[in-house]
């Protein structure tokens, strides 16, 4: 597929955002692109942007995203940027080690542990990667009532 194309269906690696279905996708950055602004979950974590905090440590944040797809929707992310799944080394075994972790302990204190919930990650925007910061969503408690449709 020629540059052109893919910039025309929004596939094009330059980073930036791009528009899709009325709301803007970040495009993964291209290593060694100094011209890209920090990511937004680094600016979450420095907390330069505010956010509904449920944990943090010297490794890893949580908080509560604000688009939810279910009552109990978290990000469980690394304060280190790696912007996908593929980015992971032998090195970073711990690190996503903690994050399952961390998330089932705030699937515990959210009181979703034993009725059941969902780790997820995903990788790059076929699978439904927004932002480009590795994150773990920890989704459930679908048997509340909520406000959520």
């Amino acid at each position: 597929m020629r540059r052109s194309a893919r910039r025309a269906a929004g596939r094009d690696s330059d980073a930036g955002t791009i528009a899709r279905g009325g709301g803007s996708v970040q495009r993964r950055p291209r290593s060694g692109d100094d011209a890209v602004e920090p990511c937004l979950f680094c600016r979450i974590a420095a907390k330069q942007i505010p956010s509904t905090l449920v944990f943090e440590n010297e490794r890893l944040v949580a908080f509560r995203d604000i688009a939810p797809k279910a009552p109990v929707h978290v990000l469980v992310v690394p304060r280190e940027h790696l912007p996908t799944v593929n980015d992971f080394r032998a090195a970073h075994e711990p690190l996503v080690g903690e994050m399952i972790r961390v998330a089932a302990a705030i699937a515990a204190q959210e009181g979703i542990a034993q009725t059941g919930y969902r780790l997820v990650f995903n990788c790059n925007a076929e699978a439904g990667q927004v932002v480009y910061h590795v994150h773990l969503h920890l989704l459930g408690g679908w048997g509340r009532k909520t406000d959520l449709a």
